[in-house]
């Protein structure tokens, strides 16, 4: 809704004026037993000492600043540090319209009683001349204060495609000459809802007259009545309410005072802004006690990478919740491999094809924002024949070997599977990357087994067996069918007798097809160069068909001169 300037300017004056006139007493009762009533008979702590007027701290009515609402005080003239971020469509400029005369009093550079119609300061309690230190104080740094004074124009919202065609903004909530300014939100005269706000913000009624975030109506934090057990940090320093429906942005947001360097969020330490919740206090899920682990996506360990505005593939290698958690979208709505389920609703991921997409469809596809082909990646763990480090490429269902994660598996003849695991099955990437424990979270947060793996899995070699030491394999496949040699007629002597493990000879991930192929890397075989070395310059598994093949190569001292099995 847009003000002209002149009626706006006429219509404050107005009210200003029955109300000091005392014509309005539903206004006046309001004013009078609020903040800004710091006449003698205010009930703060902020107040006059023989000033009786009441709106004489904002208007007189005569002698006022020009083009203002009878105006009382005079222009700071201020230079104010504003707010931006990356993610900020809008171009802000210095506060103008009546935001300058908010900040008169709010940022803490003119004295309270200083006004136009008096020849001298009007003294206040306790010696106090400018606004107090504290959250009402917003000084000249308004970088981590909602902006104001930019246009809201169509073009904006459509730019921006998460803000409301301004057209469609009612009443109270409005727009001065179609600028967003502190009346946006703010009624100097009104506060019923608190905070002099126009409208509540009990499940953010404000915040959603302006801001339409995608998938928000679906999401576990527009409407979870869970509630804080009273432990820890209080997650809702800056509000009255008491379930995160209640408090929605405000879980994670605050329009002032913010966390520097972020969008409005309430810490400037990323992770902090989720931990609050979801340490056990809030949220049933402890997932920071998963952080803490030796083992985890290291979130503490980047500070200020991570950039709303950041496109799918990761150019710098960190890693924040929000890279893999949509908070405006994120619920607990489940799904079977390879689907990507609520808890990672509508964030951006890298495809099959090492595309963009926005938003992800599969699990696989968030994984390889980072895992993939970023350059800015971990090393791989292991030295191979083949050595590989895209999971892209490893996961590729025209491999001639692979997990069956982007796809069913080429292989038909798996005895080891155990039900319901069928040759036809496809699985998670969170199948074998997940935080360990019975009763721990769903996904890779932390775990005691690197990297972040559900259960033990042992790479070194003269590894001792035994069930727990290959624990994760033997979550998809029968102990005894591989003891048995049902697949490969060594199996038993190799993993039991010679204390080789899995990982020797296996690549968990898969070989590509640009390095391996159908003859010589089936079975997700690709060495360890560790443990496995050529023979007379030759390493190489033959496939012979099913359950059967051939190898040349030195292992643990032994000659495999093309041996057969």
């Amino acid at each position: 809704m847009s003000r002209d300037n002149d009626s706006y300017s006429r219509s404050m004056a107005f009210v200003a004026i029955l109300v000091c006139l005392g014509m309005s007493p539903l206004f006046a009762q309001t004013i009078v037993s609020s903040l800004h009533n710091l006449s003698t008979t205010g009930s703060g702590t902020i107040k006059a000492t023989t000033e009786s007027e009441i709106c004489i701290f904002c208007h007189t009515p005569h002698s006022s600043r020009a083009n203002s609402p009878l105006w009382n005080k005079g222009k700071g003239g201020m230079t104010y540090t504003l707010y931006n971020t990356t993610a900020l469509n809008a171009s802000v400029n210095q506060p103008d319209g009546s935001s300058v005369l908010c900040l008169s009093c709010h940022d803490g550079t003119i004295a309270l009683g200083n006004v136009i119609s008096r020849p001298t300061d009007i003294a206040f309690t306790g010696g106090v001349t400018t606004m107090p230190s504290g959250n009402t104080n917003l000084s000249t740094n308004l970088s981590d204060d909602h902006p104001i004074s930019f246009i809201y124009s169509a073009s904006l919202a459509s730019a921006d495609g998460q803000l409301k065609d301004p057209a469609t903004i009612t009443p109270p909530v409005g727009l001065e000459n179609g600028k967003t300014q502190c009346t946006s939100c703010h009624n100097p005269h009104d506060n019923v809802n608190g905070k002099f706000l126009v409208q509540t913000r009990q499940n953010s009624a404000l915040c959603l007259s302006c801001h339409e975030r995608d998938y928000w109506t679906s999401s576990t934090h527009q409407s979870s009545s869970a509630t804080w057990n009273g432990s820890g940090t209080n997650p809702w320093f800056h509000t009255p309410y008491t379930t995160v429906a209640e408090n929605a942005c405000e879980n994670c947001h605050n329009p002032h005072n913010a966390g520097p360097n972020q969008p409005l969020l309430n810490y400037n330490t990323e992770e902090n802004n989720c931990l609050a919740c979801h340490s056990g206090n809030v949220a049933s899920t402890d997932i920071q006690s998963q952080l803490a682990k030796i083992s985890t996506h290291n979130v503490a360990g980047y500070f200020l990478i991570h950039d709303v505005s950041e496109g799918a593939l990761s150019l710098t290698q960190h890693v924040e919740c929000q890279d893999c958690h949509n908070p405006h979208a994120t619920n607990s709505s489940s799904a079977s491999a390879p689907n990507a389920n609520g808890f990672i609703n509508g964030v951006q991921g890298i495809d099959m094809s090492g595309n963009t997409v926005n938003p992800i469809q599969y699990q696989y596809e968030l994984c390889f924002r980072c895992h993939a082909d970023s350059p800015s990646k971990p090393p791989a763990r292991t030295l191979r024949q083949h050595d590989q480090n895209n999971v892209r490429l490893e996961f590729n269902t025209n491999n001639p070997s692979y997990h069956p994660v982007a796809g069913v598996g080429n292989n038909p003849n798996v005895p080891s599977l155990i039900a319901p695991l069928t040759e036809s099955s496809i699985i998670y990437c969170t199948d074998c990357h997940a935080s360990n424990g019975a009763n721990s979270p769903k996904g890779p947060h932390g775990s005691i087994f690197e990297p972040v793996l559900r259960f033990r899995y042992e790479t070194a070699d003269n590894t001792e067996q035994s069930t727990s030491v290959y624990r994760l394999c033997y979550e998809c496949h029968d102990e005894d069918s591989i003891k048995d040699d049902e697949s490969f007629a060594e199996h038993k002597r190799h993993i039991y007798n010679v204390d080789a493990p899995c990982n020797a000879c296996h690549d968990p991930h898969g070989v590509s097809n640009t390095q391996g192929n159908s003859t010589n890397n089936t079975h997700l075989i690709n060495f360890d160069l560790n443990i496995v070395s050529p023979r007379n310059g030759v390493l190489e598994f033959e496939d012979l068909g099913t359950f059967s093949g051939k190898c040349t190569l030195i292992c643990h001292g032994e000659n495999h001169n093309g041996r057969t099995y």
